[in-house]
């Protein structure tokens, strides 16, 4: 499990993208893997899946 920030998320467009805490990379997050409404700065754990694009977030949950 990974941790992050949400570095900006589009809730019209359904897609955002997450900073890696440890990598520092951002990875994409589209809103059918948010497993609760996100926002940027929120603070949040995902896990990794390759897609056609790259890796892609899924499993995403806010920390509280």
């Amino acid at each position: 499990m990974h941790t992050g920030k949400v570095k900006w998320f589009n809730h019209k467009n359904k897609f955002g993208f997450i900073i890696d805490d440890e990598t520092k990379k951002e990875y994409y997050v589209h809103a059918k893997h948010v497993e609760e409404k996100i926002d940027a700065d929120d603070l949040v754990q995902f896990d990794l899946k390759t897609a056609k694009r790259g890796e892609e977030c899924i499993l995403v949950k806010k920390i509280k």
